[in-house]
């Protein structure tokens, strides 16, 4: 880790310590955008890490951005901070400039967003469900397809019809519907849809996966301050085997996330992360499940409180396991690989 890379940690922690407090976080989760913490990161150059600075990004490597998103995760920020990131790093990719507003990107397999062209331009119509903080996206990024082939598209997010919905971490997950919406031609770029598709779901698990080990280290530095802080029998309950244990294991599983979780971003930054990220998905999500029930059992009635903070984290690494793909679904394309393997290639494939 070189010293921009530290000193990035230290400003975004400084950042979200003092602004994205649990009255934040809470307010967000009633329907209020953080604004005050939404513009501090553009402020900062935050928002644009890891696109080049010729179109208008702070510049920076993808293993900063993720430092950031750990970090995010690790104080719940209620921000589409992954989505914005995701979407910059298509638009430069593109060669349009990045962005310092939110943005959603709406991907729908089944039935894609289809656009046809007239005098003024296109005209894009089609639905796409789930869409993390479609809401409070200024801008939408359309992957669609013409009867000349696939297509991006930038569309406006005025005009769009949308239906509220929430994971259980009180995040946004909307109902996108665009009723023949027009775009102007510079806006459409033709793609790739598979690789797009491809692109997309290996970097959302990725940007989840950091995430969710952020929240998981949160969740941990809780347990361990709650258990020295109660007492029972006259002695803070950290003395207790039984506590001692659960800590153990808390802290096992959360040093076995984040050290999957840096492998990936250390592979990524490499090269092709397929297997890294697959792997670091399943673990991560594995642990999720296992460490949310042990810390609501140390904290008693108190963690499932609205008052306290813990299910602040709790719920969104619940949430954040069905995001980019499942454990099972993750494990599903790890074994397509494994049954790819020519004669001898099981142990390289485990220890590269």
């Amino acid at each position: 880790m070189n010293d921009i890379t530290k000193m990035l940690i230290q400003s975004t922690t400084k950042i979200m310590k003092d602004v994205c407090t649990k009255e934040l976080v809470n307010e967000a989760e009633n329907g209020q955008w953080a604004a005050a913490l939404w513009e501090i990161l553009a402020e900062s150059g935050m928002l644009t890490v890891a696109c080049p600075e010729e179109l208008e990004g702070t510049g920076g490597s993808y293993a900063d951005a993720y430092q950031i998103l750990r970090l995010a995760g690790k104080y719940s920020a209620p921000i589409p901070l992954a989505e914005t990131y995701m979407g910059n790093w298509l638009l430069v990719g593109l060669g349009v400039r990045a962005s310092n507003e939110p943005l959603a990107i709406l991907v729908n397999k089944n039935k894609p967003f289809q656009l046809r062209r007239d005098q003024e331009g296109w005209i894009v119509s089609g639905k796409a469900q789930s869409v993390p903080w479609a809401r409070d996206a200024k801008q939408l990024l359309v992957l669609g397809e013409t009867e000349s082939g696939a297509v991006l598209a930038i569309v406006h997010s005025v005009g769009a019809e949308l239906s509220h919905g929430r994971n259980i971490a009180g995040e946004p997950r909307d109902t996108v519907i665009l009723d023949a919406i027009r775009v102007e031609n510079r806006h459409v770029f033709s793609v790739d849809a598979r690789q797009v598709q491809e692109r997309l779901l290996h970097t959302g698990a990725l940007c989840r996966s950091v995430m969710m080990a952020g929240a998981l280290e949160r969740i941990l530095e809780l347990a361990v301050t709650y258990s020295k802080e109660r007492t029972q029998f006259g002695q803070p309950i950290h003395r207790f085997q039984a506590v001692q244990h659960h800590l153990a294991s808390l802290a096992g599983e959360i040093a076995a996330a984040e050290t999957a979780a840096q492998y990936a971003v250390d592979t990524s930054e490499k090269g092709s992360a397929t297997t890294a990220i697959a792997m670091a998905k399943i673990r991560i999500n594995e642990a999720a499940g296992i460490v949310a029930p042990i810390a609501h059992q140390l904290h008693g009635a108190i963690g499932f409180t609205h008052e306290h903070v813990l299910h602040q984290s709790t719920r969104r690494v619940l949430a954040w396991r069905d995001d980019w793909g499942t454990e099972t679904e993750w494990s599903e394309k790890l074994a397509e690989q494994l049954m790819k393997l020519e004669d001898n290639g099981l142990w390289p494939f485990l220890t590269v």
